[in-house]
C-alpha cells in the first residue's frame, strides 16, 4: 500500500498540472504518428500506455516543447511510474532527467521533488518494489540530480537494510574504483558520485555487518579512505589468501 505521503504526491500532481498540454507540438515526423503526437496537444485525455512510455523516455529534441510535453503526461506519467508500468524504466533517461524542471514555477517545481522523494521512500519500505532498487536509486536521482535527498530517506530496518545489500553488490566495484555505476544520471555525477561514496562508508558498515554481510561491510568501509590508500590496505591481502 502507498504511504500517506506517496498518496498526497501524486494527488498534488493530478492537481498542480490538470489540463496541461502542448498545444503546438509537431513531434517527430519519422518516429511518431501523428495519432500519437495528437494526445501531447490533448488535455484531459488517456494516452496509450505504449505511447506514454515512448514519450517519457523520448530525446528532448524529437519534441517541439519537450517540458510542455512533460507537463502534459506527468499525471499518469507518476502513477505509470510508481506503479511499476513504465517498460523503459531502468532502460534509458527518464523525461524529467532532461527537462529542467527546477525551472519551472515554484507550485510545478515543489510538488515533481515531493513525487520524487516520497516515492523513494516507499520503495526501500517495500519488500517487493515494483523494478529494482538500484535502478529507482539512479533514476530519482537522476530527476533530482541529487542524492542527498535519497540517502536521508534510506531508512534503516530490515527491508530498506536488504535493498542496501542488493545495491551495494551492484555498484561497490565501480565505488571502489572511483568509477560511475550508473548510466542514466546526465548531470553532476561526479559530485553525486562523491556524496554517495561517503554516505556508504560512513553509514553502511554498521548496517552491513547486522545482516551478516562482513566481507561488503569491510569493502564499504575503504570507501572512507584515498584511492591509492583503498587499494594498499590490508583487506586486500587478507581477501586474497581467504578466496
Amino acid at each position: 500500500m502507498r504511504s500517506p505521503a506517496l498518496t498526497a504526491a501524486l494527488a498534488d500532481i493530478d492537481t498542480v498540472f490538470n489540463g496541461f498540454a502542448s498545444p503546438a507540438e509537431t513531434g517527430c515526423g519519422r518516429c511518431h504518428l501523428p495519432e500519437e503526437t495528437a494526445h501531447l496537444r490533448s488535455p484531459y485525455t488517456r494516452v496509450p500506455p505504449d505511447v506514454l512510455n515512448m514519450y517519457l523516455f523520448e530525446v528532448p529534441d524529437h519534441f517541439d516543447d519537450h517540458a510542455a510535453a512533460m507537463r502534459r503526461l506527468l499525471p499518469q506519467g507518476a502513477r505509470a511510474m510508481v506503479d511499476g508500468m513504465l517498460d523503459g524504466f531502468g532502460w534509458g533517461f527518464h523525461g524529467l532527467s532532461r527537462a529542467e524542471w527546477r525551472s519551472w514555477p515554484a507550485e510545478q517545481a515543489g510538488v515533481v521533488e515531493e513525487l520524487v522523494t516520497a516515492w523513494w521512500a516507499d520503495v526501500v519500505r517495500s519488500p517487493d518494489p515494483p523494478y529494482p532498487v538500484e535502478d529507482v536509486f539512479e533514476t530519482c536521482a537522476a530527476i533530482l540530480r541529487d542524492v542527498g535527498p535519497l540517502l536521508d530517506r534510506w531508512e534503516r530496518g530490515p527491508v530498506a537494510d536488504a535493498h542496501l545489500v542488493t545495491a551495494l553488490r551492484s555498484w561497490l566495484a565501480e565505488l571502489l574504483e572511483d568509477q560511475s555505476p550508473f548510466t542514466w544520471i546526465p548531470h553532476a555525477e561526479d559530485e553525486l558520485l562523491a556524496v554517495l561514496r561517503s554516505w556508504t562508508a560512513a553509514d553502511a558498515p554498521a548496517r552491513l555487518r547486522a545482516l551478516g554481510e562482513s566481507d561488503l561491510a569491510d569493502r564499504a568501509g575503504l570507501l572512507a579512505l584515498s584511492y591509492d590508500d583503498r587499494w594498499a590496505h590490508p583487506y586486500w591481502r587478507t581477501a586474497s589468501v581467504t578466496n
